[in-house]
């Protein structure tokens, strides 16, 4: 069986397009592959500097996977900063790697563009997600079109580490799924919260209730006819329906006398019919902070013994050891 890794930022409150866009898919991939999950919490530190901001997150995020179905006691789920040898191999492999490669790599580049902070860990970023990826020997990573780059840069360190030490390492395979389209937000933009358009996945009923309410429409009256190609509520109820539900609601929007404040409660209601159970079993994990501290402490001492097992092998090629 296939070792598949992905690791989830904790940068902040899961929402809708959080899970359609990426989680889904990712938790559909563990009936099929060994699996590791990661929280890249080091990853994180790039921009996020306050130290309980980044403790709840990742309480946070490592509760929202549980809910949303992560099977955590037939995989690998952990915490990046509770594997030491990652640092360690990201080091020896910033010794390969040539300055000119993490000037092209497109998040330091879009940074600077963009005049935010350039720190040394977003320069060196790309490093550490190769030793992520290389130090377990994934064969599958699933990521988005804009993180092909990323696999790219781990397949050419591992490349040259066997090249210059030894077949040491495997060499991983992007996974992108290319018909996960963009999830619009209450406003049709991609859902993102730099927006602030889009619907929260674990806040309480009354802030979905607002956010749904929220979601931008033509000015067409009740009695009229509605096109269901461009309006923001039907897109988002076909994320989350069947297709026979998905139809059925069409047809009220071309035959009339149906009104957006209608659609907008049969959005809510289906979009508690999907989520209430893991919104329930999220509130339960939350109260319960030590339960999900020893799940990721049990995840970590297993991705630790993979990853001891391997930097053993690694010291003794490069003379360290």
């Amino acid at each position: 069986m296939h070792r598949l890794l992905t690791g989830i930022k904790p940068t902040g409150d899961i929402h809708l397009g959080n899970y359609l866009g990426c989680f889904k898919q990712v938790l559909e991939l563990q009936n099929q592959h060994e699996c590791m999950f990661f929280i890249p919490d080091l990853h994180g530190l790039t921009t996020v500097k306050d130290g309980e901001t980044m403790r709840y997150n990742t309480l946070k995020l490592t509760a929202a996977l549980i809910a949303l179905g992560l099977d955590y006691q037939k995989h690998t789920f952990y915490k990046q900063s509770a594997i030491p040898e990652v640092c360690e191999l990201t080091w020896i492999l910033s010794c390969l790697t040539p300055h000119g490669l993490l000037e092209r790599a497109h998040a330091f580049k879009d940074a600077a563009n963009k005049n935010k902070e350039l720190n040394a860990g977003l320069f060196i970023y790309p490093v550490l997600m190769a030793a992520d990826i290389i130090l377990y020997d994934a064969e599958i990573i699933p990521v988005g079109k804009d993180q092909k780059q990323h696999i790219e840069i781990a397949r050419d360190l591992a490349q040259k580490f066997n090249h210059t030490y030894g077949e040491t390492f495997t060499l991983p395979e992007g996974y992108i799924k290319e018909d996960v389209e963009t999830v619009i937000g209450l406003d049709g933009q991609k859902m993102s919260k730099s927006y602030n358009n889009v619907i929260p996945l674990f806040e309480s009923d009354a802030k979905i209730k607002k956010a749904i309410i929220s979601i931008t429409t033509d000015s067409k009256g009740l009695e009229e006819p509605k096109d269901p190609s461009t309006c923001h509520i039907f897109k988002l109820y076909s994320y989350l329906a069947s297709p026979q539900e998905i139809q059925e609601l069409q047809n009220k929007y071309i035959e009339g006398n149906f009104g957006y404040g209608e659609a907008k409660k049969i959005l809510l209601a289906k979009f508690h019919e999907t989520f209430d159970e893991a919104r329930a079993k999220y509130q339960t994990l939350l109260e319960k902070p030590e339960e999900i501290e020893q799940i990721l402490e049990h995840g970590a001492k297993k991705a630790r013994q993979i990853a001891k097992n391997k930097l053993e092998i690694i010291r003794k090629k490069i003379g360290v050891k």
